[in-house]
C-alpha cells in the first residue's frame, strides 16, 4: 500500500464509514483536499454556524452520521451553536476541527484557543489526535460516540502539523463501517416489556405522546403498528411531527403550547387530560413539548421509552423502558399481541369519532383565516396552499419561533414517517435554511420546502449563494411581516410594551435571492400564492418566495390565550 499522510488516512477512514459529503470551508485544508481526491464532496458553506446546521439536517434525513469541518479559533467558536442544537436534539455529527501545530500549543499561536473547554458543554466527546499511528482508532471512536447511546456531536481536533505526517503501517487494520445511526439498537429486558404491555392493556384511557426519537423510518413504522394493534391515540411533540400519519383516525396531532383559540389542541387536549396512562416515546419531556409540564395528568401512570437513561423519569416518574425507540416498540408490539386488548378495542370507535370531531372543529375554527383573501396575507392561508401541494415525500423544514409553530400546527402529515424538521433542541433563529440544505443534500429527489421568518432569515442570507454554487435546489418561503413576531408579542404580553429591536426596515428578500442567482418572487395578493408555489416547484432550482404577511398574526399558543387572543374566538 502506498504510504499515506495522516490527512489521507482520515479521508480514507471517513470513506470507510460511508461518508460521501463533508460540510466544510476548505479547512483543515489537508483533510478536505484528501477527501475531494477520493470522491468525498465538500459542501462549502459561507459560515460555520450554518455549516453545522447543514450537517444536522443531513443527519436527520439520511440516517447517517454527518461530518462538518472547521478551522481553529473563531471558526470553531461558530460551530458551538449548531452543535448545541444537535446535542439537545440528539443528532449525531462528527466535527473535525483544526488545531495549531503541536509545538505551538500554549504559546499564544495564531487563533489558538482552548477547544476542549469550548466544546465541553455542546458535545458528547472531545478528543485530539496526537500521534499518526492512532488515526483510525480516533476516527472510529468519534463515530461511535456520535451514533451510539443518545446520539449527539463528537469533536475530533487535528493538529495542523500532524496532518502532514506519514502514517506507519498498521499492525491491525480497522474495517468497520460505523456511519449509520443508531449504531446499536438496544432494547429493554423482556420482563420490563411485558410489564409495560400489561399496563397498557389494563388501562382505561391510555394515550401516546411521541417526540423526536420516534421520527426515524424504523421507529415511525413500529409506532404505526403499535397505534393500530393497541388502538392507541397518538399525540406528538413539535419535534415528533411526522412520526405518525395524521390522517389516521387515531392521530390527534401536535400539542405542546398549541392549545390556544383556533388550534387543534383546543379540541384534542381533553383526550390527554383524561388519560390514565401516558406512553412517552423518545421525548425529553421538555417545556415546549408539554406546555410547561402541564399536559401529563398528575394521576396518570407513565411509561417512558428513551435511549437516554437520564431522560426517563426526569420530570415524570415512569416505568422505565431503556432502549432504542424502534427496537423497543417492536418488542412492545410483540408482547401486546399476546395479551387481551379487548378493553381498548371496544373503545376504539368512539375514540376515533372524538378525534375526528376535534379535527372538524379545528378546520371550522381556522377556515376564516386559512381561506382569507385579505392582505397582508395570513400565514394560515400560506399553510393551506402549501398543504395542497404536499406529497408523502415532501420534506418541510422550518426556522425556530413562529415559523416552526405554523408548520407543526397548520400542516397535516400525510403518511407515517413524513419528515418535518424544526430546530427545537435550542430553537435558535436562522437554522431553517441550512437545515433544509442539509436535508436536500441527503435526499436530492425529494421536494424540500423551507419556511422562515424575515427575522430568522437575516441570519442565513449568505447561504443563498451556497445553494446556487453547490446546486442545492430547494424552495425558501420567507414570511415577511417586518417584525420579530414572537419577541414583539411575548414582550407585549409580559411587559405591556416591546423594545425597538422588534421592527425592521423594509428588505427586498426576493431581490437578494435573484442577486445570488436564485429565482425570486414577491407575493402580496393571496390569490397569487398557488401560482408562485407551482412555478417554484416546477423550476426545480433554488427559489425564494417572499410573502408579505400580516404582522398581527401569531400561532395559537397558550401564552397568548386570554391576552392577545382574548377576543379571537368571537371574531
Amino acid at each position: 500500500m502506498t504510504e499515506e499522510t495522516v490527512a489521507q488516512r482520515i479521508a480514507r477512514a471517513l470513506q470507510r464509514h460511508g461518508v460521501k459529503v463533508i460540510f466544510g470551508q476548505s479547512l483543515p485544508s489537508a483533510v478536505i483536499l484528501a477527501c475531494e481526491a477520493i470522491g468525498i464532496r465538500q459542501l462549502a458553506y459561507r459560515q460555520e454556524n450554518m455549516g453545522g446546521a447543514m450537517a444536522d439536517g443531513f443527519a436527520r434525513i439520511s440516517g447517517r452520521i454527518a461530518v462538518v469541518a472547521a478551522q481553529n479559533g473563531p471558526a470553531a467558536t461558530l460551530l458551538v451553536p449548531p452543535l448545541a442544537e444537535a446535542f439537545k436534539a440528539s443528532v449525531p455529527i462528527v466535527a473535525l476541527v483544526q488545531e495549531v501545530e503541536r509545538n505551538q500549543l500554549d504559546r499564544n499561536a495564531f487563533q489558538e484557543l482552548d477547544h476542549f473547554t469550548l466544546f465541553s458543554s455542546c458535545a458528547k466527546w472531545v478528543r485530539r489526535i496526537i500521534t499518526a499511528d492512532r488515526v483510525d482508532d480516533y476516527v472510529d471512536a468519534a463515530f461511535v460516540a456520535a451514533g451510539s447511546g443518545r446520539p449527539g456531536p463528537a469533536v475530533l481536533m487535528l493538529p495542523a502539523d500532524l496532518l502532514r505526517e506519514k502514517v506507519p503501517a498498521a499492525v491491525r487494520e480497522r474495517r468497520s463501517n460505523l456511519g449509520e445511526w443508531p449504531i446499536d439498537r438496544t432494547r429493554p429486558a423482556d420482563a420490563d416489556i411485558r410489564k409495560a404491555a400489561a399496563a397498557i392493556a389494563s388501562a382505561r384511557a391510555p394515550v401516546v405522546l411521541a417526540g423526536g426519537g420516534a421520527t426515524s423510518p424504523a421507529a415511525a413504522a413500529a409506532l404505526s403498528k403499535l397505534q393500530d394493534l393497541a388502538h392507541l391515540p397518538v399525540f406528538t411533540t413539535n419535534m415528533g411531527k411526522g412520526a405518525v400519519d395524521e390522517t389516521h383516525p387515531l392521530s390527534a396531532g401536535v400539542l405542546g403550547a398549541l392549545v390556544g383559540p383556533r388550534s387543534l389542541g383546543r379540541h384534542s387536549l381533553p383526550i390527554l387530560n383524561e388519560a390514565d396512562l401516558v406512553l412517552l416515546i423518545g421525548t425529553r419531556t421538555n417545556q415546549n413539548g408539554t406546555d410547561s409540564w402541564q399536559q401529563v395528568p398528575p394521576t396518570a401512570r407513565v411509561i417512558h421509552i428513551d435511549v437516554d437513561p437520564q431522560e426517563i423519569g426526569r420530570n415524570y416518574e415512569a416505568i422505565r423502558l431503556l432502549g432504542d425507540s424502534a427496537a423497543t416498540l417492536e418488542a412492545l408490539c410483540a408482547a401486546l399481541a399476546q395479551v387481551d386488548l379487548s378493553l381498548l378495542h371496544d373503545k376504539r370507535e368512539s375514540l376515533e369519532e372524538r378525534i375526528a370531531s376535534a379535527w372538524r372543529h379545528f378546520e371550522s375554527d381556522r377556515s376564516a383565516l386559512s381561506g382569507s383573501n385579505s392582505a397582508p396575507i395570513r400565514p394560515e392561508r400560506v399553510m393551506a396552499e402549501v398543504q395542497a401541494r404536499l406529497t408523502p415525500d415532501t420534506i418541510v423544514v422550518a426556522d425556530a419561533s413562529y415559523s416552526s409553530m405554523w408548520v407543526v400546527g397548520q400542516l397535516r402529515t400525510r403518511t407515517s414517517g413524513q419528515r418535518f424538521l424544526t430546530p427545537r433542541g435550542l430553537a435558535g433563529l436562522g437554522w431553517g435554511l441550512p437545515l433544509a440544505m442539509g436535508a436536500k443534500v441527503a435526499s436530492p429527489d425529494s421536494a424540500v420546502i423551507a419556511l422562515v421568518g424575515d427575522g430568522g432569515f437575516a441570519h442565513s442570507w449568505a447561504e443563498l449563494e451556497t445553494m446556487v454554487r453547490s446546486k442545492v435546489p430547494l424552495i425558501v418561503i420567507v414570511l415577511n411581516n417586518g417584525i420579530l413576531g414572537f419577541q414583539k408579542d411575548a414582550e407585549t404580553v409580559k411587559f405591556g410594551g416591546y423594545t425597538t429591536a422588534c421592527h425592521f426596515s423594509p428588505v427586498d428578500h426576493a431581490a437578494i435571492a435573484r442577486a445570488c442567482g436564485c429565482g425570486g418572487t414577491v407575493v402580496r395578493d393571496p390569490g397569487d400564492l398557488g401560482k408562485a408555489l407551482d412555478l417554484a416547484l416546477a423550476e426545480q432550482r433554488p427559489w425564494l418566495i417572499e410573502i408579505m404577511t400580516d404582522p398581527a398574526a401569531h400561532p395559537p399558543i397558550s401564552l397568548f390565550d386570554g391576552t392577545l387572543d382574548r377576543a379571537a374566538e368571537k371574531v
